[in-house]
């Protein structure tokens, strides 16, 4: 006997047997229960969805005599029949050979006889979209009053093909794309039922390739059980299918998390000995930065959204606690710009290298926070002036050596200060040691102390930041820190703000913090003898202070 393929020795062969497609068979089902089934309808979506899987289970639905609640026995002579296309009574047509309007007469023709047995005559047009404009036209009259034995079921991927004419005369069903993770449970039980040896991972590699499709799923695991010859591995389906190692992917994910430039370098070593294509890892490293912000923001809808293997969302949240959401959107702006390049350069490679080094070399939000962000009134005022212009001949001095960073020792500020104030000692305290735990603590609100407790508020458009600040170990590093500098025996809370008018950020107190610094400094100066002789001379006012700070030989030295 020949061999027969999985696609089609695992055809569905009734409703209950369809993956991912519940809103069409539950509709179809209660239709035929309740003698409400259209004469006419269209079926449309992706390829191997079940289009003309369905229309054939209808047709055994309809003309099964030992069907019980419209469920086809698929045994007896009519269902077999069905099955093997070769029914006098189900008439299958294909659209792409048959598209003539001659073919559509015949049709036309044939309508008017009765069913040889059975109730019902079906006629089955797949590709439907294919037929010509005139064939169309020859089907619309018997296509809007049929007898009534008579059901069409028209099946396409292109529904807007199809003439407006004959969609307002049927009933339109729209199949979707199956979820991977439902194809890989299925691939699952067909492995189990053929005794094959394969890995989990594995399934989800190939039910990830088949982009939704079924029937495209299982040509794949065909064609990986026949080069396989032996036990399925996701290393020898990688290999198979030509397709990037997911350990690679991963790799070079978490290096641009970490911005780890070496490791990239040794990553594009083993990318280069691997072959991989420069294209398609730079889309399927888009799909990852993707996943990685869904892992990172999306929480309990996060399986709803990303179709993969508990293993490696696994993977994905933890990487994602260690990059902020804004931080991963720039990583994907700047591989969404590199993967455009790689189809326009005459060689791929290298602008694949390139632009994994730069993403690896991208400063994060936190160091571009510390270079725009203003002084704080706690920290001596500086301005610093850049010389546009050097001279040629003027050595360039040798960097000193950096000193090893030494942990500031939090001191309890004093108690005269508000707690405004002593929020934003805290939190400069903490920028000196754990700049990514201060950037945490920048983006909550200060609301209020009261009875031994700080209440701190997470606007709506963070509310993710509650649920980190709620986390074991953060919470313990907020609460030590609150400890040192408030004394002991304080608590907190984190609440979700709707209205922050009663809070302030770090940011506004530390511009209020200037601003008081500056009108302080202004007062003084207006009272000092020398600006008072100089108002007395030059009629004037002060309009602005600006101090400068810097090294002249050695000795601390300031202007105003």
């Amino acid at each position: 006997m020949s061999y027969q393929v999985i696609a089609r020795k695992w055809r569905p062969r009734s409703f209950a047997d369809m993956v991912g497609q519940d809103h069409i068979t539950q509709t179809l089902v209660n239709a035929l229960k309740n003698d409400r089934l259209p004469h006419a309808l269209v079926f449309t979506g992706p390829r191997g969805t079940g289009k003309t899987s369905s229309a054939r289970i209808l047709a055994k639905s309809l003309r099964c005599p030992n069907a019980v609640d419209f469920v086809p026995c698929d045994q007896c002579h009519s269902c077999i029949e069905i099955s093997q296309s070769r029914s006098v009574d189900v008439i299958e047509i294909d659209g792409a050979s048959n598209n003539g309007v001659d073919s559509i007469r015949e049709l036309r023709d044939s309508v008017s006889y009765r069913p040889a047995t059975g109730k019902y005559k079906v006629y089955i047009i797949d590709e439907v979209h294919m037929l010509s404009t005139s064939a169309f036209n020859a089907l619309l009259k018997t296509l809007e009053e049929p007898p009534a034995h008579v059901i069409f079921i028209m099946a396409t991927t292109e529904v807007h093909k199809i003439p407006a004419t004959i969609l307002s005369r049927c009933q339109r069903f729209d199949f979707r794309r199956i979820p991977t993770r439902q194809i890989t449970q299925h691939l699952q039980q067909i492995s189990l039922s053929e005794k094959l040896d394969i890995d989990e991972e594995a399934l989800w590699l190939i039910a990830k390739q088949g982009d939704g499709s079924m029937r495209d799923s299982q040509s794949l695991l065909d064609q990986v059980i026949t080069f396989a010859n032996g036990k399925m591995t996701i290393q020898s389906v990688t290999g198979i299918l030509g397709l990037t190692d997911r350990t690679l992917l991963t790799e070079t994910l978490k290096a641009l998390v970490e911005r780890d430039e070496s490791q990239i370098l040794t990553l594009l070593t083993k990318l280069n000995q691997a072959g991989v294509e420069p294209s398609l890892f730079s889309m399927e490293l888009l799909e990852m930065i993707r996943n990685l912000l869904f892992a990172k923001i999306a929480g309990a809808q996060l399986r709803q959204l990303v179709d993969l293997p508990d293993s490696e969302l696994t993977t994905l949240a933890e990487l994602g606690a260690q990059i902020l959401p804004d931080e991963v959107q720039l990583l994907f702006d700047m591989a969404l710009k590199s993967s455009q390049d790689i189809h326009r350069a005459q060689d791929p490679r290298l602008v694949l290298e390139m632009a994994l080094i730069r993403m690896a070399a991208a400063p994060t939000l936190v160091e571009l926070k510390s270079l725009i962000q203003e002084p704080s009134a706690s920290q001596p005022q500086a301005q610093v002036q850049v010389r546009a212009q050097t001279q040629a001949t003027t050595p360039t001095p040798a960097p000193a050596p950096k000193a090893a960073p030494v942990a500031a020792k939090p001191v309890i500020p004093a108690k005269n200060l508000s707690p405004q104030e002593r929020w934003l000692k805290l939190v400069e305290s903490v920028r000196q040691t754990d700049a990514l735990f201060a950037a945490k603590l920048e983006n909550l609100l200060f609301i209020k102390e009261e009875k031994q407790k700080l209440f701190l508020g997470v606007p709506t458009k963070l509310v993710f930041l509650k649920d980190q600040m709620n986390e074991k170990d953060t919470k313990n590093k907020l609460q030590g820190t609150i400890d040192s500098h408030w004394g002991s025996g304080y608590a907190f809370e984190v609440i979700v703000t709707k209205d922050a008018a009663q809070a302030e950020s770090v940011h506004t107190m530390t511009q209020k913090s200037q601003l008081k610094a500056d009108e302080e400094l202004k007062k003084n100066l207006a009272e000092h003898p020398m600006i008072k002789a100089a108002q007395n001379v030059f009629k004037g006012q002060i309009k602005s202070v600006t101090q400068i700070s810097g090294q002249a030989n050695g000795k601390e030295r300031g202007k105003t």
